[in-house]
């Protein structure tokens, strides 16, 4: 299995309204740096698994709507609990869409799995993959 790793990052705000979070019930921000991971079974005629200029753009273009914002005002989160679990399926969701969109060019249907972590500090991360 080849994989392409691009890196991002977005800073927001937002609570979590649940006895189980302690002090992140309230209101507050976090920075999560970003990786993408685009895995395919082989390469192209020219050597590459994914194009990371593509990946590099597709990744952007997905965190973009949700930088710098409150994500409990953003509808697609709204009454729900946004952790980085949730944060990570979401923006692999978006990044599938993209894949089926060919916005990675003619190796898009190459691309069978995605993984994307959410780095919330240096002691911790979370992540969502799956097969496409």
């Amino acid at each position: 299995m080849f994989a392409v790793e691009v890196r991002d990052h977005i800073m927001i705000a937002h609570s979590l309204p649940r006895p189980v979070f302690g002090p992140a019930q309230g209101m507050h921000g976090a920075t999560f740096i970003v990786d993408a991971t685009f895995f395919t079974r082989d390469v192209d005629d020219d050597g590459l698994a994914v194009d990371i200029g593509e990946a590099t753009t597709a990744l952007n273009d997905v965190l973009n709507p949700l930088n710098y914002q409150n994500l409990d005002e953003i509808e697609v989160f709204r009454n729900k609990i946004s952790t980085t679990e949730v944060i990570a399926k979401y923006i692999f969701d978006q990044l599938a869409t993209c894949v089926h969109e060919e916005r990675f060019g003619p190796g898009s249907s190459r691309i069978c799995k995605i993984r994307v972590t959410l780095h919330e500090s240096h002691v911790a991360k979370g992540w969502y993959e799956a097969d496409l």
